[in-house]
């Protein structure tokens, strides 16, 4: 685990918890206030408290078990009136109750010894948030996809994937269809798909946005690790939606191509979709994948093929001509 993010996790906890407490010692004052007789019964739990410590370390071998069931059982009557004030008071019986964002492990993070789902989800969350850091996400939308640089029938095909992207975006769930978007370069395959993360982002599911590579490189470094920690494929495996850019670019070996397939496989299995942009057609996939990943991708994928003429040539050159 990144000590950067472990660091930040514990913190956010470490709030929570301040947080739940200093809301628990407001609703005591609270109805210290509004109701004196539950003041009164508080009281006497805390007097009891003291009571039952008294009671242990002066046993010098006695039995003593009687007496502490006593206090139990007054402990739960003393309770229960309280509840019942608060209930004919118009608050939840619960209302003094401490109320933590995580109830299973009182935010902080372990259940006993284990780590709760809420810190693995704190986790999960942090590492995404860095991970998309270097994906600049908020550079682009749908509003600034134009169509103004694709003609005739490149443009009637864009137009209906630029619908198609929109529609994905607007009706997100994390069983969405899986999509290929594959074509020449500078031909808006990034903008796309940046502006469906977007989207999905502001729903608030999670997405891994990144360079195929970056991915990749990740993964290897944790799995060689002396750890052999699998916490960035488990990561990526997981995530509502993942968008692998660049596919293609990286470096050909056979522990890239068998991570590919296991994140893609994976993936297909969960019912999670993928979004994989490339430059590569569906020959240069097989040849270079196999036909396993071949196969999954043209078969169970939705393929885009974009079409045109590189739009960020035709950007520089209508800013020069206009300068």
């Amino acid at each position: 685990m990144d000590s950067e993010i472990y660091d930040k996790a514990h913190a956010i906890l470490s709030q929570r918890r301040a947080k739940a407490q200093a809301e628990n010692d407001a609703r005591i004052r609270e109805i210290n206030d509004k109701i004196p007789e539950i003041k009164e019964i508080n009281d006497a739990l805390f007097n009891t408290g003291r009571e039952l410590i008294r009671i242990i370390t002066e046993a010098n071998g006695k039995d003593v078990s009687g007496k502490i069931e006593q206090i139990r059982q007054n402990n739960l009557g003393a309770q229960q009136l309280a509840r019942q004030l608060l209930a004919a008071n118009g608050y939840p019986a619960d209302y003094l109750d401490m109320h933590y964002t995580c109830p299973k492990c009182g935010d902080t993070g372990y259940n006993g010894s284990m780590i709760c789902s809420c810190l693995n989800a704190l986790f999960a969350k942090l590492t995404t948030a860095k991970l998309n850091e270097k994906a600049q996400l908020s550079l682009s939308s749908f509003k600034t996809f134009s169509l103004g640089y694709y003609q005739g029938n490149d443009r009637i095909a864009m137009e209906r994937i630029l619908n198609y992207a929109v529609n994905y975006a607007a009706n997100f769930t994390p069983s969405s269809e899986s999509i290929l978007i594959f074509g020449n370069t500078g031909l808006g395959k990034t903008h796309i798909s940046l502006a469906i993360a977007n989207e999905v982002l502001q729903k608030g599911y999670s997405v891994i946005y990144d360079s195929i590579i970056n991915i990749l490189r990740d993964i290897e470094k944790e799995h060689f690790s002396h750890e052999k920690s699998s916490e960035m494929l488990d990561l990526i495996t997981d995530t509502d939606l993942l968008i692998l850019d660049d596919l293609g670019t990286e470096f050909e070996s056979k522990f890239y191509n068998s991570a590919i397939y296991n994140i893609i496989n994976s993936r297909l299995i969960k019912e999670k979709p993928t979004i994989i942009n490339t430059n590569m057609d569906f020959s240069a996939i097989s040849a270079r994948y196999g036909g396993k990943v071949a196969s999954r991708i043209t078969t169970i994928y939705t393929c885009l093929e974009f079409k045109g003429d590189d739009v960020r040539l035709q950007m520089k050159y209508r800013s020069s001509k206009n300068k």
